[in-house]
């Protein structure tokens, strides 16, 4: 699907949140670079949990993210995000190249980069020095409806991060420059808790079945039922310790109407049933937390909550 060219431009927003709200469940249909100025933020795949520190620069892939932004020592909590399309991306860095005659390379490699749809790592002196300049242009409104600005500090983001070190954060960045790529995860990701057959996806995709199937697992590195099957199930696993819905209802939520299928699949991945999943956990933390449905976007506002 063809996206406008307003969606294509890179956004800057800041998040400012006075109140610690829960987990939330975030749905990116960008990339994203963010940055903490202020509080701890806990990203979570299934009840694993890992935290991104104040001072820390973060990368956030395209699909579903469990989020949890904490406030912290009588401060709001405060993120700044740059959201980007693969198409930008492709365009700053051969803008870079072109004009400057930039080449960018990155040798690293890991499994955590591999497998994982988040990164963070610590900004250095100039990645800090270049998102306090930016909080204060968020201050002033300097890129309310200027999209010329916003592309300047975003070439002025990626340069920094591509002339950094080899390190996790520039394996995604180039990662994302596939515009295939990223319509074709776009479009697992639109379906993920769908009932949606896997035929019916590679339609979507205008691909033939095995095509398709081939395709997937090169990018998710399993084949697509087991990779749906897992991931809804890694869902259910949060709900069951976050919200008090039944577990018919959080089957229907993660694309399982057969409650007892359910109830089977979730046994077979983590041993336990749902119920007793949720009582386990229950006796060990003594309360819940709410989970908050939340699609991170930007909208009009340039600033939440400042």
């Amino acid at each position: 699907m063809e996206k406008s060219l307003a969606q294509q431009q890179p956004q800057i927003v800041k998040y400012v949140e006075a109140s610690h709200s829960g987990i939330e469940s975030v749905a990116l249909s960008r990339y994203a670079i963010g940055y903490l100025l202020h509080g701890t933020k806990h990203v979570y795949y299934g009840d694993r949990r890992y935290s991104i520190s104040r001072g820390e620069i973060f990368y956030m892939g395209v699909g579903h993210h469990y989020v949890e932004n904490v406030p912290e020592d009588g401060y709001p909590f405060e993120q700044i995000v740059f959201y980007y399309t693969p198409s930008c991306l492709q365009h700053i860095l051969s803008h870079l190249n072109i004009t400057y005659g930039v080449h960018f390379s990155n040798s690293h490699s890991c499994d955590w980069c591999r497998y994982h749809n988040h990164v963070a790592m610590p900004a250095w002196n100039a990645v800090k020095s270049f998102f306090g300049n930016t909080n204060s242009y968020l201050r002033e409104d300097v890129f309310q409806h200027d999209e010329t600005a916003e592309n300047i500090k975003m070439t002025e983001l990626i340069y920094l991060i591509m002339s950094h070190e080899d390190c996790c954060m520039k394996t995604k960045l180039l990662s994302n420059i596939d515009i295939a790529r990223g319509n074709f995860e776009q479009v697992v990701y639109d379906h993920m808790f769908k009932d949606i057959s896997i035929e019916q996806l590679s339609e979507i995709c205008n691909k033939s079945l095995t095509s398709f199937k081939k395709e997937f697992k090169r990018r998710f590195s399993m084949p697509p039922h087991k990779w749906f099957i897992r991931h809804r199930l890694m869902h259910s696993r949060l709900l069951l310790i976050s919200t008090s819905m039944s577990v018919s209802e959080i089957g229907n939520e993660c694309a399982f109407p057969n409650t007892s299928h359910f109830i089977k699949l979730f046994k077979k991945e983590f041993l336990v049933t749902p119920s007793a999943y949720r009582n386990r956990y229950m006796s060990d933390h003594g309360g819940e937390i709410a989970v908050q449905p939340h699609l991170e976007e930007v909208c009009e506002s340039r600033v939440i909550g400042g």
